[in-house]
């Protein structure tokens, strides 16, 4: 199982980079339409609500309590006793889901004025054009919460790519609505409004495609009256703790986008330069954590500790293989990766460097962020849900804090620092118990790894510092593809350094890497 991990990740990793590409081409389509105005702050704030319940709900806590439980079935009783027991759920969460979404869209205005965006309260043209968006995109919600059970599902029966593939669909959507409003040369908020329309739509095709996927595997489910059968009641209590463990980065997301409110632009800004720090985010620390709870879970489930160990040394080097040189990369060269990508039309060189300082402190904490998917697994697996629950509860803490007190002085760059800060106390929480409990040592081979993985972005960091300055002149002032080609050359060149010297140092083997060609 440890063997064939990393060409998991690579399936999974594979299918979100083409999410998070087109998801890049969907900000930049953006950024040009819309930059950092009032409508591009509206929708950002009020898509980031659904998106919040979604992740928290669904992705978050429904996820981490679901898996486990359903690959439990199905390592005892087969897949007619995981289908039986997924039948059960789907029934209570799609009625759940059905009265929580009517519920949510009748109080909707109450919603906006006190959640989702308090601080447009004095400005009536955007509260009004907030509650509308917001009533559109919430029933993605629905959808979202289906897609991800369905996912569940397929990730436990080890069918990883279909589940990784299907978040393309919204960036699709959205970036043809993008590409007709600049052609059509649409006004603002009826860009806003198509956006919110293309968001429910891509909620009803991924519900759609994850339905005919699981029925393929043989897992039909029905609507059916809800039943609180004593699995399903298991998983309402494992629920209860991981509701805020499972969404802790989005409930900091939340509480960012509630402070943001009081400045103007702040929510567009930060959407701007955290889409950046998600494409290394995304498609390492939703490969991680989507292989590794089913793989650990399995492993435990079957008696073998020694199994759970490797993959848990296997994920922590390529997490951070990957994610601490990433961002090295981003903090040293965020003007110049933002310049590139949005500066246009009405985003303007003012804009880049206000994105640029949240970017920075963005990428800050882009190691914690994977490294929490690596370790939080160790407990669900366990169905220990109440442990990262208490940690989550620290860190959601330290984040609100931080933001309250540091947004006087740094503006919206205070909401990115305090996620990061805040991510790597979560981390620093889960490993100290991790190794207390001895769930989790760190094997010899793994330590020698991150040493030579955090000389080798040294190393990387050093060329980056001394052969900017040489294109300075192409990186500012030449035309797109001048630009393009200099930031290119220069992000190859560090590149080169640093996978040279981790595969002459031994930290990846030269065959694993033309597997993943390969697979490619």
């Amino acid at each position: 199982m440890a063997k064939g991990l990393i060409a998991k990740f690579a399936t999974v990793g594979g299918a979100t980079m083409a999410s998070r590409v087109l998801g890049l081409l969907r900000e930049a389509l953006m950024a040009s339409a819309l930059a950092a105005g009032p409508v591009a702050d509206v929708f950002y704030t009020c898509f980031r609500f659904p998106n919040l319940f979604r992740r928290l709900f669904a992705e978050g806590a429904f996820n981490i309590a679901f898996v486990p439980l359903f690959a439990k079935e199905l390592e005892g009783g087969g897949e007619e006793a995981a289908r039986k027991f997924g039948q059960e759920v789907f029934a209570v969460l799609a009625s759940w889901l059905l009265v929580f979404t009517a519920l949510a869209l009748v109080f909707m205005p109450y919603l906006v004025a006190t959640v989702v965006a308090p601080g447009f309260a004095d400005t009536p043209e955007k509260f009004d054009l907030a509650v509308t968006m917001t009533m559109i995109m919430f029933p993605y919600l629905l959808f979202m919460s289906l897609v991800a059970m369905f996912s569940g599902i397929l990730n436990s029966l080890r069918k990883y790519f279909i589940a990784a593939i299907v978040p393309v669909l919204l960036n699709v959507i959205l970036v043809a609505i993008l590409l007709y409003a600049l052609w059509a040369d649409m006004e603002p908020r009826q860009i806003g409004l198509t956006l919110a329309w293309g968001v429910f739509a891509s909620g009803v095709a991924q519900f759609g495609l994850l339905w005919w996927s699981v029925r393929r595997e043989n897992m039909r489910f029905a609507l059916a009256f809800p039943r609180l059968t004593a699995p399903v009641k298991r998983l309402l209590v494992l629920m209860g703790p991981s509701l805020l463990t499972g969404g802790v980065l989005q409930i900091n997301i939340l509480i960012g986008t509630v402070i943001a409110t009081m400045q103007d632009g702040a929510n567009a800004l930060l959407n701007y330069a955290d889409r950046l720090n998600q494409l290394p985010l995304g498609i390492i620390g939703i490969a991680v954590g989507v292989v590794l709870l089913p793989e650990l879970s399995r492993a435990l489930q079957s008696g073998d500790p020694d199994e759970a160990e490797k993959l848990q040394n296997r994920s922590l080097e390529f997490a951070l293989a990957l994610t601490l040189p990433a961002a090295v990369g981003l903090m040293l060269l965020p003007h110049d990766i933002i310049r590139l990508v949005y500066e246009r039309g009405a985003f303007t060189a003012e804009t880049t460097e206000l994105t640029a300082n949240a970017l920075i402190a963005f990428a800050s904490g882009l190691p914690a962020y994977v490294l929490i998917k690596v370790f939080q697994p160790a407990f669900f697996a366990r169905e220990d849900m109440k442990t990262p629950f208490y940690l989550s509860c620290v860190m959601v803490v330290v984040n609100v804090v931080l933001s309250l007190s540091l947004f006087p002085t740094l503006g919206h760059v205070a909401i990115a620092l305090s996620t990061s800060i805040s991510a790597w106390v979560n981390v620093l929480g889960l490993a100290t118990v991790l190794w207390m409990r001895n769930s989790f040592r760190p094997q010899a081979s793994t330590l020698k790894a991150v040493l030579f993985i955090a000389i080798g972005s040294a190393l990387m960091a050093a060329l980056i510092m001394l052969v900017q300055p040489l294109l300075a002149s192409w990186l500012l002032e030449g035309v797109f593809l001048t630009r393009l080609a200099a930031l290119g050359a220069l992000i190859a060149s560090a590149m080169v350094v640093y996978f040279g010297f981790i595969i002459a140092t031994g930290v990846i083997e030269k065959s694993q890497i033309k597997r993943l060609v390969k697979r490619g």
